[in-house]
């Protein structure tokens, strides 16, 4: 997974993250990685980060994708189908190519 991919991911999820290791354990990075995207997008503008004050746990914090990120978020979203539908193309012609060949030599 590519850089713009776990930062589209992150952004598609911002609001739903109950904690940086469960996202971490769910999508297969690790905590610190899932930490330095958060803050990058964070330092970019994308994403707020509200600490929950009347939680237990006062390390927790809330997600909030900001206009600017609704706006990365659709450009990368863009650019993912873009690429994914480079990719089907080609395989679409591996395959084409690969059913023409005869066999039974």
């Amino acid at each position: 997974m590519s850089n713009e991919e776990l930062e589209l991911l992150l952004l598609k999820r911002a609001q739903n993250i109950s904690s940086q290791k469960s996202l971490a354990k769910e999508i297969g990075f690790s905590v610190g990685k899932v930490n330095y995207v958060l803050n990058a997008l964070i330092n970019k503008g994308f994403l707020k980060a509200d600490r929950f004050l009347n939680a237990d746990n006062k390390r927790k914090y809330s997600y909030i994708l900001t206009d600017e990120g609704i706006k990365e978020r659709i450009t990368l979203t863009k650019k993912f189908i873009v690429r994914k539908k480079a990719e089907y193309e080609e395989l679409q012609r591996d395959l084409e190519m690969m059913s023409n060949i005869d066999f039974s030599r």
